[in-house]
């Protein structure tokens, strides 16, 4: 029965170790990798041990094992110092391979002496046969469980050393509980004289349990969850919490920043009391309910940025848990916030300089409105009147949605109406103070001043304002006396190729001549000029603005009536 024990036992274990490199794993600890090695290679041997009859093969298959055997008690050694969080030296490793190093000696010693039935004993049994070593080759199991025995002196005193870190109690169980049942069978198997040894049950049992606990015993393993390019940047401290809210660990620099987590045990739920613990609750909540991935949170007086990813073990594997990779952001903060400041004092500074340009050009722009004024003596206020008529029927517009008007061409608009008549100064003062019918020649150059306005607002505000405000000034001046049914001038504009300003100007400019006295007339009534305005409608202006002109009529005649 021992020998189709051990036979299974080998196969449990082979699967075992496929299962281990079927997973895809993006890292193996190269301890864990060892044993998983050389648990299949100790069953083996031990199978083998079982089907020999030859002193010499059984030689080499015992010294084998034993050598083995203590190479893997080495290898458990410093996985379960790395489990509770002891850095394992060059000189330490140096120490143990080398102990285990000197195996080989007698070793090759024996392989050397002819005389190998001296050194083992064969017992044909039922089941096989029981090859067991006699005389001075016993050292090896000696040597052996010797080593065994270090390493739970060793561990035992490194727990109590290290009992205020903070590690799995689980893994360090598993190790010990290991190391205790390889002693206590020996032991057994010396004291019964057993014929078949039950360790490759310990191990076959144990190689189990390392592959359905690998994923958790390594979600501890934080540092090695940590990407290489993270790694290398010493300022980031990173903290692991499970997909269910245990905490996992964190590298040295997440415990500088948070020594709380000193106090935080492993594998256990956040303590209810711990504030760290609530707000890494809340950030994984928020990232799996794909709320938010980076951020940033005080503490103390410090802001520390973070970034949640999800990891898992094995590549395409279920998620384990969560990373928070946290650095500190104090200086970046301030230095941002130095610099929103200092954008927002810069903004303020041309908001408030750019104010004081654009009242410099209204003032230019009026001063040389009133300058047209002065030189004709017929349009007196004339420039002032129709700027508020124009934001009269733009504010209109816009309040009712009465025509299709943006909010930035209608403030341009509103500012580029004073300038509708500047290239009035360049016309002759007796043309403009006729009090007479004009001839056509003096209409002809009566006429060009829509032209020169045109231009001089170019010359006035190219370079210095928005294009969009330097066009709409243009537009306007040039085109205010343009006619619907293309009767206008300077270029006899059809319809709706007249710009949108101009048709507005237009309005304000007619309406505003109607109403206001003149040297060659009295002020004509508001019902009157209504009338004329609406039968111009469709003729001279777009008929569009009929129902803008109705709609803010009455206003008009109050501002008029309080002239």
């Amino acid at each position: 029965m021992m020998i189709i024990g051990s036979g299974c036992c080998l196969i449990i274990s082979v699967l075992a170790t496929i299962v281990m490199a079927l997973r895809n794993y993006d890292q193996i600890d190269v301890h864990d990798g060892a044993v998983s090695l050389l648990f299949p290679f100790l069953i083996m041997a031990y199978w083998l041990k079982t089907q020999v009859s030859s002193p010499e093969a059984a030689l080499v298959l015992i010294t084998l094992i034993e050598i083995g055997t203590s190479l893997l008690l080495a290898v458990i050694l410093f996985s379960m110092l790395r489990s509770i969080g002891i850095r394992a030296h060059l000189w330490m490793k140096a120490i143990v391979y080398g102990a285990v190093a000197v195996l080989l000696f007698p070793a090759w010693q024996v392989f050397h002496n002819v005389r190998s039935a001296e050194y083992v004993e064969i017992i044909s049994t039922e089941d096989g046969y029981a090859s067991q070593p006699v005389g001075s080759f016993r050292v090896f199991e000696l040597y052996a469980f010797l080593l065994a025995v270090i390493i739970l002196i060793v561990c035992l005193v490194a727990i109590i050393i290290s009992r205020k870190k903070n590690y799995s109690r689980r893994s360090l169980a598993g190790y010990l509980a290991f190391a205790g049942a390889w002693i206590v069978i020996s032991i057994l198997d010396n004291a019964l004289n057993a014929e078949f040894s039950s360790l490759p049950f310990l191990y076959t049992l144990a190689q189990v349990l390392l592959t359905a606990t690998y994923d958790q015993v390594h979600s501890h393993n934080v540092s090695g969850l940590i990407a290489k390019s993270q790694r290398a940047n010493a300022g980031r401290g990173c903290v692991a919490v499970s997909v269910n809210g245990k905490f996992l660990g964190a590298n040295e620099k997440g415990y500088e920043l948070f020594p709380e987590l000193r106090k935080q045990r492993i594998d256990g739920s956040f303590q209810k009391d711990s504030e760290i613990g609530k707000r890494f609750t809340r950030l994984i909540r928020n990232y799996a309910d794909n709320i938010v991935a980076t951020g940033s949170f005080p503490s103390g007086d410090r802001i520390l940025a973070y970034e949640i990813s999800d990891f898992s073990i094995r590549k395409g594997g279920a998620v384990r848990g969560y990373l928070i990779d946290i650095r500190d952001a104090t200086v970046e903060k301030q230095n941002l916030k130095n610099l929103t400041d200092y954008n927002t004092q810069l903004n303020q500074e041309v908001t408030e300089k750019t104010r004081n340009i654009e009242a410099m050009q209204e003032k230019l722009v009026l001063s040389m409105a009133d300058m047209v004024e002065n030189r004709d003596g017929n349009t007196g206020g004339h420039v002032r009147r129709t700027s508020d008529i124009v934001a009269i029927l733009v504010r209109e517009i816009l309040k009712n949605n009465l025509f299709p008007l943006s909010e930035s061409l209608a403030r341009d608009i509103v500012r580029t109406a004073p300038m509708h008549d500047l290239g009035k100064v360049s016309i002759d003062s007796t043309i403009l103070n006729k009090p007479a019918r004009l001839t056509p020649e003096e209409y002809a150059i009566m006429k060009t001043h829509s032209t020169l306005s045109g231009q001089m607002v170019k010359i006035l505000l190219d370079g210095v304002e928005e294009e969009s405000l330097v066009q709409t000034a243009y537009r306007l001046a040039r085109h205010h006396h343009e006619r619907w049914d293309g009767k206008g001038y300077p270029d006899g504009l059809v319809g709706e190729m007249i710009p949108v300003e101009a048709r507005i100007m237009a309005v304000a400019d007619v309406y505003d001549a109607l109403v206001s006295k003149r040297v060659y007339k009295e002020p004509m009534s508001f019902e009157k000029a209504a009338q004329i305005m609406l039968e111009g409608m469709g003729t001279q202006f777009d008929p569009n603005m009929r129902l803008v002109f109705l709609c803010c009529q009455k206003e008009l005649e109050r501002y008029y009536s309080g002239l």
